[in-house]
């Protein structure tokens, strides 16, 4: 009997203990070329047993890459790859410099001062109106979207004047859907006035004044249609009186 405590590591276990055993039967065959065929054939055994590597992308690159991980970097087989060592699996990618960008213009980001910039280099007279006109736009837009009142034209004119010196002003009135909101702060729920919300007094939806009620209880007339007796009392087309008088014959 076998147990895995008297097995040795276990290296990658998404490929189990088969593929690990076939790699080291690689590392006993002396022929190359032998070696080499066997090589192939373990990994498209490797790709078969996970096929989820397929939607990676260089996914036979990474299928090599772990074939010489599995063989602790000993094998000795051709790769159409570059093959990896065990100083480049342990290296530490260089760190990220975290972007430090100090924008002029706070309310607006930096990627207006970008465009800016672009539009004032322009000489082109109709892409540099192009240009102004599009971030008219765009300030028009992050004003709408931060604040509740839509901003006048003229004042993003000022604004955009000061930003370049007055070398560009658009012609055109960049439209923006504005969203209002209008619903009331949390805390007023309970203080609203009567004209804060939609009663429908004068013709709710039971309609009980004089003019139309939804039963019709008013004097032009009932649900039930007392005014025209509906069930015909005064003319008897029910024949009440004759079912009274067969109940009481049988």
């Amino acid at each position: 009997m076998e147990y895995n405590t008297t097995r040795n590591f276990l290296i990658m276990r998404e490929y189990g203990r088969h593929i690990q055993k076939m790699v080291e039967y690689l590392l006993t065959i002396e022929d190359k070329e032998e070696r080499q065929r066997n090589a192939y054939a373990v990994i498209e055994l490797m790709g078969f047993l996970n096929p989820h590597l397929k939607n990676v992308e260089d996914f036979r690159h990474k299928l090599w890459d772990h074939l010489f991980l599995i063989s602790d970097f000993t094998l000795d087989v051709e790769s159409p790859y570059p093959i990896p060592t065990r100083e480049t699996l342990k290296a530490k990618p260089e760190r990220l410099r975290y972007p430090k960008r100090y924008p002029k213009f706070n309310h607006l980001g930096k990627n207006i001062e970008v465009v800016i910039d672009k539009a004032l280099k322009e000489e082109n007279p109709e892409k540099k109106q192009g240009f102004a006109n599009a971030i008219a736009y765009y300030m028009k837009l992050t004003y709408s979207n931060w604040h509740k009142e839509l901003v006048h034209d003229d004042n993003i004119q000022t604004e955009l004047s000061s930003m370049t010196q007055g070398e560009l002003e658009f012609n055109n009135r960049p439209f923006v859907k504005h969203r209002v909101d209008t619903r009331d702060d949390r805390d007023d729920y309970g203080k609203r006035a009567a004209g804060g919300y939609r009663k429908n007094f004068g013709g709710g939806r039971d309609n009980r004044s004089a003019g139309g009620s939804r039963d019709n209880r008013s004097s032009g007339g009932s649900r039930d249609n007392r005014g025209g007796n509906r069930d015909n009392r005064g003319g008897s087309s029910d024949n009440r009186n004759t079912n009274r008088n067969f109940k009481k014959r049988y």
